[in-house]
């Protein structure tokens, strides 16, 4: 045994470290890793660092505009201004064979602002009144500054004559509500304004609101010679644009 270990005994040798190869299919990479890769000539890591930076930043800007909206309805609480015609009175509308309107109508409308801190100023207001599609009157009223929790009254007057081109089938619709005392009149009321928060005050907004009216002719003492007008809730018109 002892002559056998008597020389120096030698194991296998180490092999030499092999440096670290990076597989081509590992998509993990950080940030200051990719940018060492894509200097070695990782081309497409450069791109997934880029998106990653692009969908971190969008999503970050995300969350923040929902909290501040949220933040915003939280503390303001806006409510949708309300506009309502409490009455209208209807003196004149006949049509002649010319294709004439003659027409004698007084329209009061409520506007009614509910919001606790918001307050609007009406830079300018038109009143337009439609039969059939067919404008036939409009009248501009002063501007004025709605103050939060108030109502304000407009009292459109619209007097006069005007030609308007109605078709066939049209002109035997009004014969039928002439029969009727009942006629279908559109008022709409394009709206200039501003919204006031605070020291806040916002650009400037073009709303329009539309209101369908069933109005009655009255006689020339005042009565009315069928039904009585109801107060009517007019609706913002979305068919409009809302800004220019």
């Amino acid at each position: 045994m002892s002559n056998q270990l008597n020389g120096a005994y030698y194991g296998p040798s180490i092999p030499p470290p092999q440096p670290h190869r990076r597989h081509r299919n590992d998509s993990s990479c950080g940030f200051c890793s990719c940018l060492c890769g894509c200097f070695r000539g990782c081309c497409g890591c450069i791109f997934n660092c880029i998106l990653s930076i692009i969908c971190k930043i969008l999503t970050t800007i995300l969350i923040i505009a929902v909290i501040l909206g949220f933040l915003f309805w939280l503390i303001v609480r806006p409510n949708v201004v309300n506009f309502t015609v409490t009455d209208a009175s209807l003196t004149r509308f006949n049509f002649t064979n010319n294709n004439t309107l003659h027409y004698d109508l007084a329209v009061n409308i409520t506007i009614r602002n509910p919001n606790r801190r918001i307050g609007i100023y009406y830079d300018n207001v038109e009143t337009l009144a439609f039969y059939k599609d067919v404008m036939f009157g409009n009248q501009t009223l002063g501007g004025f500054f709605q103050h939060h929790k108030s109502t304000n009254f407009l009292n459109p007057v619209f007097k006069g004559e005007q030609v308007i081109p109605l078709s066939s089938d049209q002109v035997s619709e009004f014969d039928k509500e002439k029969e009727s005392g009942v006629y279908g009149i559109d008022v709409k009321v394009l709206l200039n304004v501003r919204f006031k928060l605070g020291l806040f005050k916002s650009g400037k907004a073009k709303p329009k609101v539309r209101c369908d009216l069933q109005v009655p002719l009255k006689s020339g003492n005042g009565s009315s010679l069928s039904n009585v007008f109801q107060p009517t809730e007019c609706d913002w018109d979305y068919r409009w644009k809302l800004f220019h």
